[in-house]
């Protein structure tokens, strides 16, 4: 049993929505451009966010540059972490029972720069962070054992 109106299809019934959802698309748009044509008021833009991953000299260029407020955030083990780490690195055990919850209570709204070992587990952290509303975060293509591989320099306390 059908219960579009007899004469209706089901594309005549799409269509009425697609208009409908179009019409409601341009009132938003009017009336935002109202607001802003106004003077008196201002119509914010989100950031944009960017998730991605980067080759370890990129990575270093961003340590060398650093957007405002980088935190380091290296999820290996804290043996790992003690055996060599970035500069300025701050350790947040993957495998921690508490992890989730660490995670969970960071700041989103600051820049990430995200590695590990291998890129095992810092690709599954970026993509729990980008779950989370994180709206920066770079991870080291290749983790710390790429970054060695090139050269660059590790903490060895």
């Amino acid at each position: 049993m059908s219960l579009r109106p007899a004469g209706h299809s089901r594309d005549d019934a799409a269509e009425e929505e697609c208009v409908g959802r179009r019409g409601s698309l341009v009132a938003v748009l009017a009336a935002l451009a109202l607001v802003a044509g106004c003077g008196g008021g201002t119509v914010t833009v989100a950031p944009e966010t960017v998730i991605e991953t980067v080759d370890p000299g990129a990575a270093s260029a961003l340590l060398e540059a650093p957007p405002a407020g980088l935190v380091v955030l290296d999820v290996r083990t804290p043996e790992e972490f003690a055996a060599g780490h970035l500069a300025g690195a701050v350790n947040l055990d993957f495998y921690a029972a508490s992890f989730a919850d660490d995670l969970a209570a960071l700041d989103r709204e600051v820049p990430y720069l995200l590695y590990c070992r291998s890129d095992n587990r810092s690709g599954q952290v970026r993509e729990m962070m980008r779950s989370l509303g994180f709206t920066a975060v770079y991870e080291v293509d290749g983790g710390i054992l790429a970054w060695a591989e090139a050269g660059l320099p590790l903490v060895v306390p």
